[in-house]
């Protein structure tokens, strides 16, 4: 019998077995006809709703093609020192915001962990908390705050800071709640206390995580911490939005070039110590 007979002769005896699994199931096809069809449906909607032209496309590419033409060459003039000192107060603020919020989140989270804090109400509260902060954008708290202590980069790095208080608060205590029982078991049958079970249960196996989303969110928040100062929030942000308004072109995009070399930098050097804390050896 050759192999063709063999896998037909296989076929029929597995559809003979398992009828259900080889049988069409057409309603199963049409609710995913219907799926596609609701998403195409409400993609065409919203781009009437919203008012989308192809014409305007059409319209506005000769426009964006002189802008490109008086992009290049990249130039910053005698500004390049102010631009220089505006980049790295951009990078403070990212650096000390994550900062701030990681100092801020990490005894919240062991409320919102259900392994450290065996109360549900506490969980529930803690995680809405965590919730309603991390759902307001970091532009949002940044008019906010300018509003409380005026304009400037301190103004960026409160607005950084609660921003993320929320986002770190929910990722460390699902870490927690994540980690390994053995090592606090362990400790327990010690007669280690509570904070004994923490600090040498939780913590050594944590931190590294922590470390880790840390320095991912430092990166996200140099690009925050750039888009906030346009709003009056200090940085590199401000001298953008000034250069685009007076239409220097050369200037826009010489600060595009030095924001991307740097977001560029700090993604390669936080990826190389995120290798270093993941594989110590």
């Amino acid at each position: 019998m050759s192999n063709r007979s063999v896998q037909q002769a296989d076929l029929a005896a597995l559809q003979a077995a398992y009828p259900h699994l080889f049988s069409v199931r057409w309603a199963t096809r049409a609710k995913a006809v219907g799926l596609v069809l609701s998403v195409l449906g409400l993609f065409i909607f919203g781009l009437i709703w919203l008012g989308f032209s192809p014409m305007a496309i059409i319209h506005g590419a000769e426009r964006l093609r002189i802008i490109l033409g008086l992009m290049f060459p990249p130039s910053a003039g005698e500004l390049f020192p102010t631009y220089v000192k505006a980049l790295a107060q951009t990078l403070a603020i990212a650096f000390l915001g994550t900062l701030l919020a990681s100092l801020i989140a990490f005894p919240l989270s062991l409320l919102a962990a259900r392994t450290v804090v065996n109360q549900g109400v506490v969980h529930f509260f803690a995680r809405r908390w965590f919730d309603a902060i991390c759902g307001v954008d970091t532009l949002i708290w940044a008019l906010v705050f300018i509003n409380v202590v005026g304009l400037g980069p301190f103004a960026g790095i409160l607005a950084v800071a609660m921003s993320d208080v929320g986002s770190f608060g929910k990722l460390f205590s699902e870490v927690i709640e994540a980690a390994d029982r053995k090592p606090v078991e362990g400790i327990v049958s010690t007669g280690g206390s509570r904070s004994h079970r923490l600090r040498f249960g939780i913590v050594p196996q944590v931190l590294p995580i922590f470390l880790s989303q840390v320095l991912y969110y430092f990166e996200s928040n140099t690009r925050s911490a750039t888009v906030i100062g346009i709003v009056g929030a200090g940085g590199i942000g401000l001298y953008l939005s000034n250069e685009i308004n007076q239409q220097n072109w050369d200037h826009v995009s010489f600060i595009i070039l030095m924001i991307l070399i740097t977001v560029a930098t700090i993604d390669f050097v936080s990826a190389r110590i995120r290798q270093l804390i993941y594989s110590p050896k």
